[in-house]
């Protein structure tokens, strides 16, 4: 039986992730108490049991004891079972977002103030976040790319790393991303703005793919880029980052910037064992 153990930050997703693989097929239970963990555990195994995939969801609505918590986990899977913890994250600011746009109270925080319930909240989970199996950032993810990466794990079975790649076209004349990672500069390049059958297409369209990537500098820029990627991606991982932002701009964020992001998430999406996305955040400005 696999038995999947469901956390992480509230707001980070964790609500989603169930119905997820409830889909995939998980017999889901939802915030089911400290004291009744182990007797649902046992239950759900014994010999002649239909279920064959189990999710439990816990979180610290109840007041849940994760310290409680923690000790339990460790004592079923000594005792033998299958069992994983996805931790369900996103960036703090995320976090306070989501809640303020849904106008809902932070179970921790007790004067109203949902920065200090997520702080709390953090110091709480910090045991089960670090045994997790698998750490799943959501702060840049759109439903269909969780679904995507949940699929991957539990129902393709491949290895997972916890490590979220998003590659990012931007333009420099709407500011440099605040979440980027890493930030190459691609307006060395020609740029196909100037080019008046190119104007007003995106690095999305065959046309302007061609002309910029028809010139060595860029296949050799796309040649180095990957090379260092890598190298370094191995080394993240090992240093258990969870999200890496790779940041590709030139001056409108719509032609070269958004070709060359193309084409590095094309070459990256099947090399490695990590979650991977492609996000253009200027293709729709307008200018060069």
């Amino acid at each position: 039986m696999r038995f999947v153990v469901v956390t992480g930050m509230s707001g980070g997703g964790k609500s989603t992730a169930l119905k997820m693989l409830e889909d995939a097929g998980f017999y889901c239970v939802d915030n089911l108490p400290v004291s009744l963990i182990e007797k649902f555990a046992e239950l759900v195994s014994m010999p002649g049991s239909e279920v064959g995939k189990v999710a439990l969801g816990l979180d610290v609505r109840s007041g849940q004891s994760f310290e409680e918590v923690a000790g339990i986990l460790e004592k079923l899977k000594k005792a033998g079972y299958n069992l994983e913890i996805l931790f369900m994250d996103a960036e703090d600011n995320v976090l306070i977002k989501r809640y303020k746009e849904t106008r809902r109270i932070h179970p921790l925080a007790v004067d109203g103030r949902v920065e200090d319930g997520v702080r709390a909240e953090r110091r709480v989970l910090e045991k089960i976040r670090h045994d997790a199996d698998y750490v799943m950032d959501t702060s840049l993810l759109l439903t269909r790319e969780l679904k995507e990466e949940l699929d991957r794990i539990f129902v393709e079975n491949a290895e997972y790393n916890s490590l979220m790649v998003t590659v990012m076209s931007f333009g420099f004349k709407h500011g440099i991303p605040s979440d980027a990672d890493m930030v190459m500069d691609v307006r060395f390049l020609p740029n196909p703005f100037y080019v008046d059958e190119l104007k007003y297409k995106t690095g999305n369209d065959r046309e302007v793919q061609e002309y910029v990537m028809g010139f060595p500098e860029a296949e050799e820029f796309m040649t180095k880029m990957s090379d260092l990627l890598q190298f370094l991606i191995p080394n993240y991982v090992k240093e258990g980052k969870y999200r890496l932002v790779i940041a590709i701009g030139c001056t409108g964020g719509k032609h070269r910037s958004v070709t060359l992001a193309n084409a590095l998430y094309q070459r990256m999406k099947d090399r490695g064992k990590y979650g991977i996305k492609l996000y253009h955040r200027d293709v729709k400005q307008e200018g060069k």
